[in-house]
């Protein structure tokens, strides 16, 4: 909310001397944020002159120019160039001297063009950052000024005002108004208040005869559309008159172009009160108004040209002919004031804030009305609004009062809050006097009534922000300072903290960056072909969930792998020069289930709880999500250096990833020779938890690889993470040192070529027993000596008791009985 100092002083007494800073400080003391400070950015020497003569000389370009003698107060007129030629000797005119600078900056200076001197420059409305007018300079006598010649035209125009900008958060709608604005200084300051809505409501009675209807069939949450509504008519305006400086000034600063006086004065009663108020020609008009809801496939145009196609939800503002406006959002083309409008109908309303609300974003639509509308406004205000619009429209614009006219209203009903005594001690953590803390609701305008142990409190109509004793309670923090508010760490209550599946992923994703990888989160978003083949094995469709609004329509699908994520990042990092990659991902993938449909048609509404058979339909409408834990290798994994050559990641490193997750997981897992379509023949491990797949390793396939623009060889894996833990348990134990010496021994089987390795170690482990410690395949061998169709697989074993020295015929023994289950069940033979 931008607000003009000198707009403000009208409401509120500002000191002379408080600079723009000054306000700003004051406002941020009681919760306003500051923003800016705009200003008009233009010095004199900038005056009012007149035309005294001109010749209109033709260049060679084709441009003809006017050489001008013009009087600003001087003993001599002086000589000045203009290309604009919508003047005549007589008028008089805005002149900026040599010194001066415009807004731009743009410095005036006396320079010769044209074959002449230029002694300064007659000004338009555009160059004095008056407006966007730029057809031709600024005639004084179409603004209503009649100025002696060199009277100063900075201050005659209000282009020394300055405004001060601050942010409103969408509970204190009231604040989109100098009376809000200059309400919450006079709170911060103790400076006196005048309420531009302390009216004699005798005088706001709009008149009789016009015919007003709401007609709300469909309310929202049972709140009908408009709870008041107010017409009242002006008729002979003249829309020719020009808007007054001061007003078209106080409009620039806050951020509102004119145009024309008599949309400027709805927009400047706006800015002032807060209510928006809408003008339609009266003319125009087909019968009475009437506010109702859209029927299905109803359209308006609206004022920026626009043809709508409405929502049932949306509210209309109708008379016989059909829509005339967007309720509390914008007003319809065939009623728009305009050049030719001499009886004006004024608008002024109380509308549902949800309603204009889910409007302004359905239509892509926010406006000025509809960012005031939805937050709130005071029902008391719409009388005073469309009076004071009638007023300025007889006095600027040449209008004369109508009897014409008509309302509807409801009685304003505001609840009371019972706030008891102690409880904003207790919440704020401030010992406030019971003096203090009635001062501070009385000071923004709440009714206060002492009952029992505490107050009734009534909340102003202009705050509907204040529901509960909770809200009040930071009305007295925020009158009297947060700064009182002292800075206490609270105690955190016991027996809380993660839950065990929280602590396991914290704990892999520790473990993996004390590894040496990066984490890289990615955005959950994919293409369809992206999920099939990194989300199956054999690259076959999978549903996917489709997004009704992607950020990105090229991916517009979540995810059911990280993979995709990480190789987008990858390749982000290998054009900017980082070749040498090790990135982990730990997030959420999206697995619909085949045959089944998700999402729902119907929303809840918001402002209550939904039933619990509601629930269970929204959650069954989603699909299971479960968190993944995926790592991408590129490049490197040792660089090149002195006595050392570079050293590729490859499977050997992913390996060493599925280990430190397995270990910070607190489980064994295995790997099996797999194939999947993403990755290469032959270089696949599925990852086997119990019998059970939980995840995948290998190598990218070369296509998929060169696909990503990712060079060379890249390794990946992923984990289905929630699934390892669960199978993990609650509790990690940490396994005991023995303090006995280990025996160790290596065994080496010949199977045929299908047994896995994997498989094999599984035998020999179960075989040998409880002594057996560790197993780990240290080769692979086929050729001489081997059979064709068979491998040797030679794994190197530790032993260990935890009560004794082992012997080198216990090792052994356990060591043959493991060699006889694989014997048993895979036809192994131990190699000579």
């Amino acid at each position: 909310m931008r607000v003009p100092l000198s707009w403000l002083r009208e409401y509120v007494d500002v000191a002379a001397d408080a600079t723009p800073e000054d306000v700003l400080a004051a406002l941020v003391t009681v919760g306003f944020e500051e923003e800016d400070i705009h200003r008009f950015d233009i010095t004199g020497p900038v005056v009012v002159g007149q035309v005294v003569s001109f010749e209109d000389e033709p260049q060679s370009n084709g441009k003809t120019i006017r050489w001008c003698q013009v009087d600003v107060g001087e003993a001599e007129p002086r000589g000045v160039v203009c290309g604009a030629h919508n003047f005549a000797v007589g008028d008089k005119v805005v002149v900026t001297l040599p010194g001066a600078v415009l807004p731009g900056p743009f410095p005036i200076a006396a320079r010769k063009t044209y074959g002449h001197v230029s002694d300064g420059m007659i000004a338009s409305a555009r160059e004095l950052g008056l407006g966007d007018e730029h057809n031709g300079i600024l005639i004084l006598s179409e603004l209503g000024v009649d100025a002696p010649v060199g009277t100063d035209a900075i201050s005659l125009l209000g282009l020394d005002d300055v405004a001060v900008e601050i942010n409103v958060t969408p509970d204190r709608g009231y604040a989109f108004s100098l009376r809000g604005v200059a309400r919450e200084y006079s709170h911060a300051t103790g400076a006196v208040f005048r309420d531009p809505a302390d009216r004699d409501f005798a005088e706001l009675a709009p008149g009789e005869g016009f015919s007003i209807v709401v007609d709300d069939q469909a309310p929202i949450r049972g709140r009908a559309g408009a709870s008041e509504f107010v017409a009242r008519v002006v008729r002979d305006v003249d829309p020719s008159r020009p808007t007054p400086p001061w007003m078209i000034a106080r409009l620039s600063l806050a951020g509102m172009r004119s145009l024309g006086i008599l949309i400027d004065i709805t927009n400047y009663v706006m800015l002032e009160l807060g209510n928006p108020v809408h003008g339609y020609d009266l003319d125009k008009l087909t019968g009475g108004i009437t506010v109702r809801r859209a029927t299905a496939g109803e359209k308006i145009e609206t004022l920026d040209g626009q043809v709508r196609t409405l929502h049932v939800e949306d509210l209309l503002i109708t008379d016989e002919s059909g829509p005339i406006g967007l309720a509390g959002v914008m007003g319809g083309a065939t009623t728009e004031m305009s050049e030719t409008t001499r009886n004006v109908l004024i608008e002024a309303a109380t509308f549902d804030p949800i309603t204009i609300a889910r409007a302004a974003r359905r239509h892509k639509l926010p406006s000025e009305a509809s960012r005031r509308f939805e937050r709130g406004t005071d029902p008391l205000l719409p009388f005073v609004a469309a009076r004071r619009v009638a007023d300025l429209m007889v006095d600027l614009a040449g209008g004369a009062y109508d009897d014409l006219g008509g309302a509807l209203f409801a009685e304003v009903f505001v609840e009371g809050i019972e706030l008891p005594e102690g409880f904003v001690q207790g919440l704020i953590g401030v010992d406030y006097t019971d003096a203090e803390i009635t001062g501070a609701l009385t000071m923004i305008g709440a009714e206060i009534t002492a009952v029992g142990q505490g107050w009734q409190v009534i909340p102003p109509t202009w705050r509907p922000d204040l529901t509960d004793k909770w809200t009040l309670a930071e009305e007295v923090a925020r009158i009297h300072g947060l700064d009182r508010i002292p800075s206490v760490l609270p105690t955190p209550p016991s027996g809380r903290g993660l839950t065990p599946l929280q602590q396991g992923r914290r704990r892999v994703a520790d473990a993996l960056a004390a590894a040496g990888f990066v984490e890289t989160p990615a955005f959950p978003f994919t293409t369809e072909m992206q999920n099939d083949l990194h989300g199956s094995a054999s690259g076959e469709h999978l549903p996917s969930i489709r997004l009704a609004n992607p950020l990105d329509g090229h991916a517009p699908y979540l995810r059911r792998s990280l993979i995709p994520g990480l190789l987008q990042i990858a390749h982000r990092n290998i054009s900017r020069g980082l070749t040498d990659l090790a990135l982990f991902e730990t997030g959420i993938v999206f697995l619909p289930e085949p045959g089944v449909t998700y999402g729902t048609d119907t929303v809840p509404p918001l402002g209550e709880r939904p039933s619990e058979e509601k629930l269970a339909e929204l959650n069954a409408s989603i699909p299971p999500q479960h968190r993944h834990v995926a790592v991408l290798l590129a490049g490197n994994v040792v660089a090149r250096q002195p006595g050392r050559a570079a050293e590729a990641a490859g499977l050997a490193e992913a390996l060493d990833a599925v280990r430190v997750i397995a270990a910070a997981a607190g489980v064994e897992i295995d790997v099996v020779q797999a194939e999947r379509a993403a990755l290469h023949p032959g270089r696949t491990g599925s990852l086997v938890l119990g019998g059970e797949e939980v995840g995948y390793v290998g190598e990218l396939h070369p296509v998929v690889a060169e696909g990503a623009d990712l060079p060379g060889r890249a390794t990946v894996l992923e984990v289905d993470l929630d699934r390892i833990l669960e199978l993990a348990g609650n509790r990690v134990v940490a396994a005991s040192l023995s303090t006995f010496p280990a025996a160790t021994q290596d065994v080496s089987l010949v199977v045929p070529v299908a047994v896995s390795a994997a498989e094999l170690r599984g035998a020999l482990v179960e075989g040998a027993g409880a002594l057996l410690e560790t197993v780990r395949l240290v080769d692979d061998y086929r050729g001489d000596g081997v059979p064709d169709g068979f491998k040797s697989l030679t794994f190197a074993l530790r032993f260990r008791a935890d009560d004794r020295t082992l012997t080198a015929a216990e090792a052994t023994e356990a060591k043959l009985a493991g060699v006889a289950l694989a014997e048993e069940r895979f036809a192994a033979t131990l190699r000579d």
